[in-house]
């Protein structure tokens, strides 16, 4: 019988799970979650088979206004080392790449909004990535950028954003782009995080991001083939 305990960590009360909440519970999955804005504690590793970070708008090494973000790091390279399924997503991809020892850093410009992510040939070495097209349409919420940790295979890029994902061993992932996002979190995202709406080349207006909803099923629906990817490896 797997496994399916999912333990999350959430950094703002506005970013939550998205599609995955649906997808895990559907399933029979069993969700806890740390918040660590409110200063809950970090459970044992061996209470959870799955380890999901979500997003939030700190920067990955700013433990003097969040001291929590220490403890996090090392909590994250403790679970990806005992084996356990760890998904990270756009600030989480950062902390486990920063868990990793590579640098997390501004990329010069950001990205929000909707723009296509590419996968890299190498993509297609991972089971985790064949049912994904090469080029797909993303939602994005970004300033900061990782490296790809020594011993990760870079998975994915984008025309703002040259590193977007990686793969660590069979069951680490970290995404830099959203694919959980619907439409009602990404209005909240837009409510919470509207100074960032500033004009630039990769960054979208809120009436342009919310136009469409559809794109946001077939948004979900990468999430989905992803998640089960993770559940068969």
């Amino acid at each position: 019988m797997k496994l399916k305990r999912v333990h999350w960590l959430q950094h703002v009360p506005f970013e939550g799970l998205g599609s995955i909440e649906p997808w895990l519970t559907t399933r029979g999955y069993s969700i806890t979650r740390s918040r660590l804005y409110a200063h809950e504690p970090l459970p044992n590793v061996d209470d959870f088979d799955w380890l999901i970070v979500m997003g939030g708008p700190m920067n990955v090494d700013d433990e003097a206004h969040y001291p929590w973000l220490a403890a996090e790091k090392c909590f994250i390279k403790v679970a990806i080392d005992a084996g356990k399924t760890v998904l990270g997503i756009c600030l989480g991809a950062q902390l486990m790449a920063r868990a990793l020892d590579a640098k997390v850093q501004k990329t010069g410009t950001k990205e929000i909004g909707w723009f296509p992510i590419t996968l890299m040939n190498l993509a297609a070495l991972s089971p985790l990535f064949e049912e994904h097209t090469p080029v797909f349409q993303a939602f994005h919420w970004h300033s900061d950028s990782f490296a790809v940790p020594k011993g990760a295979v870079k998975t994915a890029s984008s025309e703002a954003c040259a590193n977007q994902a990686f793969v660590f061993g069979e069951r680490a992932v970290a995404l830099q782009f959203h694919l959980e996002t619907t439409q009602a979190s990404a209005q909240t995202l837009i409510k919470h995080c509207a100074d960032d709406l500033q004009p630039g080349t990769w960054v979208q207006s809120a009436k342009a991001m919310l136009a469409e909803p559809e794109r946001f099923k077939a948004l979900n629906r990468h999430m989905d083939s992803l998640l089960a990817r993770l559940a068969a490896a």
